[in-house]
């Protein structure tokens, strides 16, 4: 299997797509190749394109990333660069950075390296090292006007963010989309359960280079198969994934080491440090991103809690990185949203932000909405006056028997009541293929769950008036288990009527007839209910509350739609097994702690919405 090739269909953010001249940017630009030395002696491979025009100045737009920044090479050149098609043909000095210990650059990599405040001498951090490259840069760049923006995708939205630390005075505006913001709470966990989807990359993060080198340094493990459910049922504990990842893979040795929020994940957090930030900052995620919709969400709620800066957010109905491309038609999976959506993007949005504190000398020229959110129900942007909106209400469903989602708690109490199987999980999806981090799960059809013994379902009557839930989503559950551990999946779903036209996106096997669109779901490992840090027992048959904080959507359910809900307790291969026994360690559990149990869902169980008023 070809690393190079894995790279670019994993990590496309370099790689973007936009419809353009291959040539353009050699016909456009002169591309040099340096080192940018840091406060502690270590150089950093920087590549600068810039505009052959030299009759006026341009800002600076860097990208900071772990994934490379190739093509190596004075003479070689990227078809694409800039954030998008708009920005790189209005004029802009576009630079690339391999971070510290990855590809070309020197010094030795950490995966989510801690922040350091208040440093002294020669210690280091990203925060540091974009310091020292952004002073570089300013004073070194012919014809460069002073003024620095950052943009970065997935990990290099990551190293966005961390610009905001302790930042440069000649940083202006900074847009971190699709950021990580705690590796505990994105990507590689989902609230403790840890995401087995992202095991197969785990040597992109775990294997340490020794020099600078244009070559990959790791290797992904040939599974042999493309039956990615068959493949981990087979494994087994996760313990037996060792044959694959030895000693050297000191990603994999983390993981294991630290499965509860230690010290370890807790320096390795962004957000907590998010106070006093200066730059003008611009999130950006999409509300069917599988790998990072903690970061955006959160980040830009510490932001606007802690700090004075101009701070906006957006959100589309993309999956990662989706905003970066230009398809005319904009669908994930089954689901068609609209067309050119991306394209409206980055011309009205994207660009207008960097133009308004790079180009204009810091004043904002054209204002952009506080929130600028896609209604993936109704399929049209909405613009708020901050996130979650003002005109919005708490509003609870009732988890009762019979199938049934009720605005109202029942006075007897009931329960609905399953056997969890380790041996037969519920799959995420019915695909059968071997990917990293599937996307098109998050808007997947869930009827093959909902026929499942092993997935409750609670629906509301057909809708007669439309409900726009606009924030974040609480499950609370009240349950109880026969074993000692155990995992809680909660899904909303937006139930289509029998009307429902097809698109042509819809797979040839399905129909939009009665289509389950999942609409928001997530995992709580159980252990975890009262505190990531303390993994706590079950006692068995005894019924305990266990909360989820489902990420914010803005989604219409429409007049005629239902609103459903489903509970389960495996999603595999999406999440690894719990063994439903109680042990110190996931990943050191034997094949022997792995038991069927009984789960209960009892009838006070609510799922708390944050619905819009009616106008």
């Amino acid at each position: 299997m070809k690393v190079f090739k894995i790279v670019r269909v994993l990590f496309f953010i370099s790689f973007f797509s936009f419809a353009q001249n291959e040539d353009y940017v050699k016909e456009n630009y002169n591309k040099t190749e340096t080192t940018i030395t840091m406060r502690d002696g270590i150089k950093l491979f920087t590549v600068i394109y810039a505009p052959k025009d030299t009759s006026k100045e341009y800002p600076i737009l860097l990208q900071r990333t772990p994934y490379s920044c190739q093509p190596y090479g004075e003479d070689a050149f990227r078809t694409k660069i800039a954030p998008n098609e708009f920005l790189m043909k209005e004029g802009n000095i576009v630079v690339y950075q391999d971070v510290r210990g990855r590809w070309m650059s020197e010094g030795v990599y950490d995966n989510m390296r801690a922040y350091i405040p208040n440093k002294k001498g020669k210690q280091i951090d990203e925060a540091s090292d974009t310091y020292d490259s952004i002073d570089w840069l300013v004073k070194n760049i012919p014809n460069n006007n002073g003024n620095v923006g950052i943009w970065g995708i997935s990990y290099p939205g990551f190293y966005a963010t961390y610009s905001l630390l302790d930042s440069h005075p000649a940083l202006k505006a900074v847009s971190p989309q699709a950021s990580i913001g705690d590796f505990f709470f994105d990507d590689f966990h989902h609230n403790g359960a840890y995401l087995l989807s992202y095991w197969r990359v785990t040597p992109l993060f775990g294997h340490e280079k020794t020099q600078p080198t244009a070559k990959p340094w790791f290797n992904f493990p040939d599974l042999g198969t493309e039956d990615q459910y068959q493949f981990f049922l087979d494994a087994g504990p996760l313990s037996n994934l060792d044959a694959y990842y030895k000693e050297d893979n000191v990603f994999w040795q983390q993981l294991k080491d630290h499965p509860n929020y230690d010290d370890f994940w807790k320096s390795r957090g962004i957000i907590q440090h998010l106070k006093n930030v200066k730059p003008a900052v611009m999130f950006v995620g999409g509300f069917f991103d599988a790998e990072d919709l903690y970061g955006p969400f959160n980040s830009y709620q510490a932001v606007e809690k802690n700090s004075s800066n101009y701070n906006t957010i957006v959100f589309g109905p993309w999956s990662h990185g989706d905003w970066a491309r230009n398809s005319e038609r904009q669908s994930i999976g089954n689901v068609y949203f609209g067309d050119s959506i991306s394209h409206t993007y980055q011309k009205n949005i994207e660009t207008t932000f960097f133009n308004n504190f790079l180009k204009n000398n810091t004043q904002v020229t054209v204002k952009l909405p506080e929130a600028y959110m896609f209604d993936t129900g109704l399929n049209q942007w909405e613009q708020y006056e901050q996130w979650p909106p003002k005109n919005t209400e708490k509003k609870s469903y009732f988890l009762q028997n019979n199938q049934r989602l009720n605005t109202h708690a029942e006075k007897s109490f009931t329960f609905e009541e399953f056997v969890s199987d380790p041996k037969k999980p519920v799959p995420y999806s019915e695909d059968i293929k071997m990917v990293f981090t599937p996307r098109k799960y998050m808007t997947d059809d869930q009827r093959f769950a909902a026929r499942r013994p092993d997935v409750l379902v609670f629906e509301t009557p057909i809708l007669t008036e439309d409900i726009t839930m606009a924030g974040p989503i609480l499950a609370k559950l009240k349950v109880s288990t026969t074993g000692t551990d155990a995992d809680w999946v909660v899904k909303v779903i937006d139930v289509f009527p029998s009307d429902a036209a097809d698109f042509p996106e819809t797979q040839a096997y399905l129909k939009m007839d009665n289509y389950f669109m999942m609409v928001r779901s997530e995992v709580m490992r159980g252990r975890f209910r009262n505190s990531f840090s303390i993994p706590e027992a079950f006692i068995p048959n005894e019924k305990t509350a266990v909360s989820i904080k489902l990420q914010d959507v803005n989604h219409t359910f429409k007049k005629g739609h239902k609103i459903q809900v489903q509970v389960q307790s495996t999603w595999f291969p999406l999440i690894d097994l719990n063994p439903q026994t109680f042990v110190p360690n996931i990943f050191e559990a034997k094949a022997t702690d792995f038991k069927k149990q009984t789960h209960r869902v009892y009838n006070d169980s609510s799922i708390e919405f944050t619905v819009l008023k009616k106008k």
